[in-house]
């Protein structure tokens, strides 16, 4: 039996026919059933959302979710992966909003929350066969013939059996507070979802310093005898000033009365703002401080700059309690007026910004309304009542002024606050509305203008704005609708995470995160900092909250499972508050999927039971949902229906915690944070012990892809024409996974024509002489000290590669294993081993050393696939079978079945390892100053002299030096332990690595290196550092601090790397001229071979065409040509027509070649 060979290398297709082998043979069924019994390996799949086509990131974050469960199978671990869909939340529901042309608005209006629901569920699954085709072709294994999917009841079931657990603990609370909302999504956010990556994003806003008149009779002593007395604040949401009722003050700020002129009406004005913030707001080009009254009354409206006169200075405190007029006052009534618009003081007020003065609206701001309600008396908010007599905000659910809030010049009624919630064929109607209605005070309004711009205008207009200005900020947008979020007052339901802050944080230090700077920064600063969680959500796809309430609110109940849902049904059909038990087919106790195929636990559902309290009054279900992300935070339970079955997966911990899960950067305050909550939470535990956060996948630029800048990389598309493993392999190898990944197609076709071309070529070089040579490996192991040295070397690198390999998967890094795995095949494998190993291959007998160079390859690659297995699935798996497919030494029927390599110390040799990386390191430096030079390495060079500095350096030397001198083709090494009148070091400084160590210094230690004599140089190389004295004081510089170079020599050329120095004879006789041609001609002859197809055993008679001296540095090097290149017979002739041209150097002739 022969090995396979192959024509070329198409990685898709091998994908292609592995997989099928896969399918057909079920080898991950046999990767968890063939380790049954043994130690588990716990790892959580992140569950993607199917509402959505996925893109090349998620190649990358299931590549690495992929390496280290086939890793850890490989090791002896069973590694169950069961997949998941998250189903539920606003992707979901803004998708079919969109798809059938409503809002939310519409939901149980022009749709039902029954209809509307069934387009979610049948949405949701839409993608499904596409995630599936992509993991195939990826090669990620996850069960997805029996994934959890969060609509199911049962899952919903453990979902509600955790909160009852959270809610027992009296960690779940309702309240009336500022929450971040989307008014483009309808529902509150949580603190971490206003946090996901990309939902701060820098905008230009209007802005506006807004003066606010202080009623005279209110003022202090020391303000009575000033005239009109203005507070200025600066807001960058001017929508909010309508429903402003305080302006704030610092109790110890140092503030000023300051006595100017309005630049927009030019009117005179007293303004009353921070001290440190007088610069801030008059330190522009057009203002001018003056000394006294007299100048500041000699100002004239037609001045350039406008005079401003400090008068006086007071403290923060001094200001509390001034009442103030209301700036914008629509004619509206709400309770408790009159202890509005005064002032107050709060701690937060700082003198870093605006003008020291806070604007305060207790509606739309958690700190106002903080520091409002602190106040006494307390400062109302304004609400106004709507059309059913409820307090409601002048803003709506929708992001809209409510009607009362108009103008009859500017509008705002039920106007958008945020422009950007206006769709984009509604600027041009809303533009002829405004320049209809303003016509008086704007001419020839070309252009939208949005709230804020009109409120400026309004207060400019009417002489209560100070200032208004663009100004750029961060805002934060809602993290799936991309628009604006409010803060907005909502009655919301809430987990009391500051309760168990600091539990969770402690718990954060003992899970080992990949990289730790996202564990103790990025997430342990989160956790420190934790606010507690909006729970509630007021949408209509996902899981109900399970509370029921009586409409007083005194009384209520969480439920926890189906079946106490049922019990409390009975009491309320008993007491006549429900018609019947809504579930009465489904049975207790019975966890079939048949009997809970009968239960829907969704809104539209379960909103039509109502339960009775103790008193017998009626309880009706809160009406929001769960927040999602509580959903997939939930997954290590409900993916087993936790509690109600599979108990001892969970409380015997075969499967929890997580040994390993894996996802985007940004999970860290999404999934990440919310396994760790619950699990903290409910259980007292992490939730998982190790995790890799990865970084984004942007396009080779740097930039985030999407389609709208086309530069987003299809993934089918990518695996189609490179395959599933050169593109695992660049992704793992090209960065570390936690690392922001710059996607280049052409990186990929360099990993697969580096790594895998050259393992290719590898095993095609091994199969072509192996099949020549009948090897089968069916001789026993050649003992490892009987192998030649070459042999003994490359498996000490193999078992040292092993050794390195294992580790770095044991510590989740990836990208160092990949960068070994690769360093080894292409650097010490193919570069080395087999290049000088190549006459063992196709020359000799078969015998005891064709024989170990046969059984020393296949072990090197069979090996390399085993180690590469886990990041190239495919490849690595064919390459394994094929090699087995002779020797059967394997008995696995696939690699991801097989052990992973053991490290045997026994094969590892340190001393051989230096010998040959001495060969190496010079013949690389010899090989560097030929081509500085230009001179070919066929060309034959006298001598090389390398310095050594002790007998261990120079017998390690001289045991490679045969080989150095083969490899860089030169005939002698001289070995000088005095090179120093032969040899001139020069050293200059590494600016680089000084600059950062030494700073200010940096120039004196640079000119102390500049005056080293070969004494300091030579230290400084031996020891590796050195001291010198710089100001007064000792300084020790390390070796890379500064670099060493030596000069060249006439004759010769010198380089150098570390305490290695090469001297190279570039003087090229005559002889070694001829010898030169002789290698020259042995090349086109082997080329001329392959051209005629020749085999590589085949005898020649060879003809060359007489030209000048050719015939005479042939006849001298007359045995090396024959030999090596099997011609049995040589000719030369004066005339030849027939064969194939050569020409190198000054040499033009013909050859001509036949076999014998």
């Amino acid at each position: 039996m022969k090995f396979p060979e192959y024509k070329g290398l198409d990685l898709p297709k091998v994908a292609e026919e592995i997989l099928n082998y896969w399918q057909e043979n079920n080898i991950f069924e046999k990767s968890v059933t063939s380790r049954e019994g043994a130690k588990p390996f716990v790892f959580f799949e992140g569950p993607p959302s199917a509402n959505g086509l996925p893109g090349v990131h998620h190649v990358l974050a299931r590549a690495i979710k992929d390496i280290f469960p086939r890793y850890k199978t490989m090791k002896g671990y069973q590694v169950k992966r069961k997949a998941g869909w998250d189903t539920h939340g606003l992707p979901i529901e803004l998708g079919v909003e969109k798809e059938l042309g409503i809002t939310k608005e519409d939901i149980g209006k022009t749709i039902s929350v029954e209809d509307y629901n069934a387009a979610c569920r049948k949405a949701v699954m839409r993608y499904t066969d596409i995630w599936n085709d992509l993991t195939n072709k990826m090669g990620y294994w996850v069960d997805m013939d029996d994934p959890y999917i969060t609509y199911e009841p049962k899952y919903m079931e453990s979902v509600w059996w955790l909160l009852k657990q959270i809610y027992n603990k009296e960690l779940i609370y309702k309240g009336y507070t500022i929450q971040p909302y989307s008014p483009k999504a309808g529902t509150g956010l949580s603190s971490h979802e206003l946090n996901q990556p990309g939902t701060y994003q820098d905008v230009t806003d209007t802005t506006v310093v807004a003066q606010f008149k202080a009623i005279n009779e209110t003022l202090p002593d020391f303000l009575k005898n000033e005239g009109d007395v203005h507070f200025i604040a600066w807001t960058t949401t001017p929508w909010t000033l309508p429903s402003n009722t305080a302006l704030t003050v610092g109790p110890k700020i140092e503030y000023v009365l300051v006595d100017t002129f309005n630049q927009y009406t030019f009117e005179p004005i007293k303004v009353v703002l921070a001290k440190n913030l007088v610069g801030k707001q008059f330190g522009g080009k057009n203002t001018l401080k003056v000394e006294s009254l007299e100048e500041l009354s000699a100002y004239n409206s037609g001045d350039k700059k406008i005079p401003y006169f400090i008068v006086k200075e007071f403290i923060g405190k001094d200001l509390v309690g001034i009442k103030y007029e209301q700036l914008l006052d629509f004619n509206l009534d709400f309770d408790n007026k009159q202890d509005a618009f005064r002032v107050i003081s709060g701690d937060f007020v700082t003198t870093e910004d605006g003008t020291g003065i806070v604007h305060t609206a207790p509606t739309f701001g958690a700190d106002d309304a903080l520091v409002a309600k602190q106040a006494s008396p307390e400062i109302p908010p304004l609400l106004i009542k709507d059309e059913n007599d409820n307090l409601v905000p002048l803003v709506d659910l929708q992001g809209k002024f409510r009607k009362e809030i108009k103008d009859d010049i500017y509008g705002f009624a039920s106007e958008y606050v945020k422009s950007e919630y206006l769709k984009d064929d509604e600027f041009e109607t809303e533009l002829k509305v405004q320049q209809e209605k303003m016509s008086t005070v704007l001419k020839n309004q070309k252009q939208y203008l949005s709230v804020d711009e009109r409120l400026g205008l309004k207060l400019k207009n009417e002489n209560k704005a100070f200032k208004v200005e663009k100004y750029k900020h961060s805002y934060p947008n809602c993290w799936r609708t991309d628009k604006p979020i409010l803060y907005y007052p909502l009655d919301s339901w809430f987990i009391k995470v500051t309760d168990v802050k600091e539990k969770m944080h402690s718990l954060n230090k003992t899970i080992n995160w990949k990289p730790e700077s996202t564990g103790t920064g990025r997430f342990g600063n989160w956790l420190a900092n934790a606010n507690d969680w909006n729970l509630s959500r007021s949408r209509y796809w996902g899981i109900p909250l399970p509370i029921w309430r009586t409409e007083d609110g005194k009384e209520e109940i969480c439920i926890g499972s189906v079946k106490e849902l049922k019990s409390e049904m009975a009491k309320a059909v008993e007491a006549g508050v429900l018609a019947k038990d809504i579930f009465e087919d489904f049975e207790v106790d019975n966890n079939s999927d048949e009997n809970y195929a009968k239960l829907d636990l969704h809104k539209n559902i379960v909103d039509e039971i109502t339960l009775v309290s103790s008193t017998g009054q009626p309880m009706k279900r809160e009406s929001d949902l769960i927040d999602v992300w509580f959903d997939s935070g939930s997954m290590p339970y409900a993916q087993w229906h936790y509690p109600f079955e599979n108990k001892q997966k969970i409380d015997g911990n075969e499967s929890f915690p997580a040994d390993f899960i894996a996802e985007g950067v940004d999970q860290t305050r999404g999934w990440f944070y919310t396994l760790h909550a619950i699990g903290t939470m409910v259980f007292d535990s992490v939730a998982y012990k190790n995790v890799v956060s990865n970084g984004l996948v942007l396009d080779k630029n740097g930039h985030k892809m999407s389609k709208r800048l086309g530069n987003a990389v299809d993934p089918f598309t990518t695996l189609s024409k490179y395959g599933a493993d050169a593109t695992r392999w660049y992704m793992i190898s090209n960065a570390n996974p936690w690392d922001n990944l710059k996607f280049d197609l052409e990186g990929i076709e360099e990993v697969k024509r580096k790594f895998f071309g050259t393992l290719y070529n590898t095993y095609s070089f091994f199969s072509l002489y192996t099949n020549i040579d009948g090897f089968s490996y069916a001789e026993a192991d050649i003992p490892q000290n009987e192998r030649p040295e070459l042999d003994r070397w490359i498996l000490s690198e193999l078992h040292t590669l092993i050794n390195k390999v294992d580790k770095f998967y044991e510590e989740y890094e990836p990208t160092r294993a990949a960068r070994a795995i690769s360093d080894f095949t292409q650097e010490y494998l193919s570069n080395w081993y087999v290049r000088l190993s190549r006459r063992r291959f196709w020359k000799g007998d078969y015998q005891t050393d064709k024989i170990s160079a046969y059984q020393t390859l296949y072990t090197c690659m069979v090996t390399i696939a085993k180690l590469a297995s886990p990041i190239a699935p495919f490849f690595m798996d064919r390459l394994y079978q094929d090699l087995n497919s002779v020797t059967g030494k394997e008995t696995s029927e696939s690699i991801h079945l097989s052990e992973f390599p053991k490290f045997d110390k026994s094969f590892v040799d340190k001393s051989l390892e230096r010998k040959m990386e001495n060969a190496q390191t010079i013949s690389s430096l010899v090989l560097s100053l030929r081509a500085k030079e230009k001179i070919k390495v066929r060309q034959p060079l006298q001598k090389i002299m390398i310095p050594v500095d002790n007998p261990q350096q120079k017998e390690e030397i001289l045991a490679v030096s045969d080989l150095i001198k083969h490899e860089v083709n030169i005939k002698e090494i001289q070995l000088m332990e005095d090179a120093s009148d032969i040899l001139i070091k020069q050293i200059k400084p590494n600016f680089k690595a000084l600059g950062p160590k030494f700073g200010k210094d940096m120039r004196f230690i640079a000119a102390a290196v500049k005056g080293f004599n070969q004494e300091d140089i030579n230290k400084i190389e031996k020891d590796k550092n050195i001291s010198v004295e710089i100001n007064g004081k000792n300084i020790i510089l390390e070796l890379s601090d500064v670099e060493i170079s030596s000069k060249d020599i006439e004759g010769w050329l010198v380089a150098n790397e570390g305490t290695l120095t090469v001297a190279l004879d570039v003087t090229i006789t005559e002889d070694l001229q001829k010898e030169g041609v002789a290698r020259e001609l042995v090349n086109r002859i082997q080329n001329a071979r392959k051209d005629t197809g020749l085999e590589v055993t085949d005898r020649i008679k060879l003809t060359v065409l007489n030209f000048e001296n050719l015939q005479q540095s042939i006849t001298d090097n007359k045995d090396y040509i024959m030999s090596e290149t099997l011609t049995k017979e040589l000719v030369f002739v004066d005339e030849l027509t027939n064969g194939t041209e050569i020409e190198f150097d000054t040499i033009k002739s013909r050859i001509f070649i036949e076999k014998v």
